[in-house]
């Protein structure tokens, strides 16, 4: 065993340092028209919201996010350019409303600014002299709070001249991880229930700490604790492992580095790495997450020297940022059979994965032991983890209840589809809410909420701009027999292994598409990454490939849980929960499971997306598995949003078969890149297939 350091080396002079800090930022962000919500002002216009709302007016509140990544807007899309593209969004929907922007009730920010610089200040103080290195360029690439800051303080003075008001509104900062925990709770299919549920928060970092737990009853949310610090996290460790040990920048490793554990020993008895990593963190009393600070060193230097010696001595020197997407640097595992070196690389992400999982279900034992509660939402960024979200379902079932708690009970797992911080824009406008005691409403059915859909006048227009693109009109999806021909198609199409793009109504929230901004693609032919690859766009073998799959056939094909059955498994509609594949899936769809038997499955009902569904069942039909591919409207770039993005991915793309566009009034385009390329033959296999699925015969 090595040594084991927990806590900060000053925390005296670090709690004097944020005292000190906190009325300073608190009065430079009120003069900057931004305030706590338990300011004067804060309490009232929380107050106004409540006393409107209590006499039986409608009040619009408003979400934002003002500075950082995923900074947005809560009523539309997330945009990284804050505010230019999210608040005229954000116009045109409260125009579309009848609601001027002076009659909005509140404005409410996705981060208290004021306590994260007094809590900066606190955390560099705790850890000097080491932390100076944090004031070095390059120690916070991803995300600088000391940036963040003073970017979050020009908001209201945007917004003003933006939105067009002569005086702008005051903003006021909710706390993040309440944000986090008011819109996982809210929407939850359980939360008008009289019964509590666990709300766990674990990110990287918010403005607090790292960690949060609460209850919710009855439209209330009480906080049970926050760790009040930042370096204790087990984000931080997940993000800065993947990305130095995968070779990926920070917000592009997690998910990867989470694909690879497939390969890799998830034994913790044979695994060469476990024990010896799971010396990073010391588990205390009431779920208490440590950082053992003998062998991390990111809470001194960040990325510049993210490693103390001891780990460095576990996990090998860590990958430098001047190397990330370095092609001989990053985690590749089709050496896997090859490489010695490959296979160590890999058991690493697997102890990695195995010490996230501890330090999760350390949280969630000590929750569900001192509460009683057999309901929990879990919110944060690191909620995105698959793997463990699926192990808490496997292991706190009835039995665990009955054996450890006397119930007969087992427990029941929600994780929103906005979960990372593209969430805390909706989260703060719902905690607003929740402190005006605002009374719940619908809990979250589709996670496709943000935006406008595109009219038919917006895709015409696009399309007119683009010399290079000839279209096909096939129908109206509003006409249900046209809807089903034009499913049909696209089935027709996918079944020759072709692959489709589909833009379709208002964007997704969250990290995931989910029907609206998806490339489709063969789940039955075992070559269909080779085939994405080739034609669309690189996807790693790292990465597996997600399944879509009607509310009929789901069971069929994966082990689901009764822990996520709510609202007729809700929690699986939004590619978040990870399942089992039964053997019939690995036989049928291979293409869809991951190495380690694995699925990060999206359940498609009608109700919710017509056009996805019908082309699901007509899949069933064809290849004799209601399962798609699926996989994000992007190439090189986000998902897109608007038509002409939508047109820019079809033409980056190598060889994207087709493009499917719906516009709001339900007019189905058929799109292609009408050139002729190494791998672009100007149609002319689409306009073949076309030609024969609707020709006289086919139709008598």
């Amino acid at each position: 065993m090595g040594s084991m350091t927990t806590g900060p080396r000053n925390p005296t002079l670090g709690r004097l340092a944020g005292q000190f800090m906190r009325p300073f930022a608190r009065r430079k962000f009120e003069r900057a028209g931004m305030f706590s919500a338990d300011s004067a002002t804060g309490i009232r216009v929380i107050d106004g919201v409540r006393q409107r709302v209590s006499s039986g007016e409608t009040c619009y509140v408003v979400g934002l996010g003002v500075s950082g990544h995923d900074a947005g807007a809560s009523l539309v899309q997330h945009y990284e350019d804050y505010p230019e593209m999210a608040i005229s969004e954000l116009a045109r929907r409260l125009s579309l409303l009848g609601v001027k922007p002076s009659q909005v009730a509140a404005w409410a920010t996705s981060w208290d600014y004021g306590i994260a610089e007094a809590v900066m200040a606190r955390t560099m103080f705790e850890q000097l002299p080491g932390s100076l290195t944090f004031l070095k360029p390059g120690s916070a690439t991803t995300w600088n709070p000391f940036e963040r800051c003073q970017e979050a303080l020009r908001a209201p003075g945007l917004l003003r001249h933006q939105i067009g008001l002569d005086v702008a509104p005051p903003f006021i900062m909710l706390p993040h991880h309440e944000n986090h925990a008011s819109m996982a709770y809210a929407a939850f299919p359980f939360a008008k229930s009289d019964r509590a549920t666990m709300v766990a928060v674990i990110d990287a970092a918010g403005d607090r700490g790292s960690i949060s737990h609460y209850l919710a009853r009855d439209g209330k949310l009480t906080e049970l604790h926050c760790n009040d610090s930042v370096p204790d996290s087990l984000g931080i460790f997940y993000t800065t492992l993947s990305s130095t040990q995968g070779g990926w920048t920070p917000s592009s490793s997690e998910g990867r580095y989470m694909g690879a554990v497939a390969w890799g020993d998830q034994d913790r008895h044979t695994n060469p790495y476990y024990r010896r990593l799971r010396e990073i963190f010391h588990f205390g009393p009431a779920g208490q997450i440590l950082l053992n600070r003998d062998l991390a060193n990111w809470q001194n230097a960040g990325e510049l020297k993210p490693y103390a010696p001891a780990l460095e001595a576990i996990t090998g020197p860590p990958i430098p940022a001047s190397r990330m997407w370095n092609p001989d640097a990053i985690l590749k595992i089709e050496s896997i059979q090859h490489s010695a070196t490959t296979r160590a690389r890999v058991d690493l992400a697997a102890a990695t994965q195995l010490m996230f999982e501890d330090g999760v279900f350390h949280i969630v034992d000590h929750l569900i032991r001192s509460t009683g509660s057999d309901q929990l939402v879990l919110s944060g960024g690191s909620a995105l983890n698959g793997i463990a979200n699926m192990k808490l379902l496997d292991h706190y079932d009835t039995r665990w209840y009955k054996r450890n708690l006397g119930q007969d009970t087992r427990l029941k797992l929600w994780v929103p589809p906005t979960t990372g911080d593209a969430g805390v824009t909706i989260g703060a406008a719902y905690s607003l809410a929740l402190r005006a005691h605002v009374p719940l409403g619908p809990n979250m059915k589709h996670a496709a909420l943000c935006g406008i859909p595109a009219s038919l006048g917006m895709i015409e227009s696009a399309l007119e701009s683009e010399p290079e693109v000839q279209v096909e009109r096939l129908g109206n999806i509003s006409n249900e027999g046209e809807r089903l021909m034009v499913a049909d198609f696209m089935a027709y199409i996918i079944a020759r292994d072709g692959v489709l793009g589909l833009y379709q109504g208002s964007a997704e929230t969250g990290p995931r598409a989910l029907g609206q901004r998806s490339i489709l693609a063969n789940p039955c032919n075992p070559d269909t990454q080779k085939i994405l690859n080739e034609r669309v766009k690189f996807r790693e073998a790292i990465r597996p490939l997600a399944p879509m799959v009607t509310d009929d056939q789901a069971d069929h094909f994966f082990e689901l849980s009764e822990g996520a059955a709510a609202d007729d498994y809700n929690a699986y509609r939004y590619m978040i929960m990870t399942r089992k594949a039964r053997p019939v899936a690995r036989e049928k769809i291979p293409s869809v499971v991951h190495k380690d038997g694995t699925c990060r499955i999206q359940i498609v009902k009608q109700e919710l997306n017509p056009l996805v569904y019908d082309y699901l069942k007509a899949m069933g039909r064809r290849l004799g598995a209601e399962v798609s591919v699926n996989t994000s409207l992007n190439v090189g770039g986000p998902i897109c949003q608007t038509p002409a993005q939508a047109l820019a991915t079809m033409k980056r793309a190598k060889a994207l078969t087709g493009l499917i566009m719906v516009s709001e009034e339900g007019e189905v385009f058929l799109v292609w890149h009408a050139v002729e390329t190494s791998f672009k033959d100007s149609g002319g296999q689409l306009r073949r297939w076309l030609d024969e699925y609707y020709s006289p015969e086919k139709q008598q």
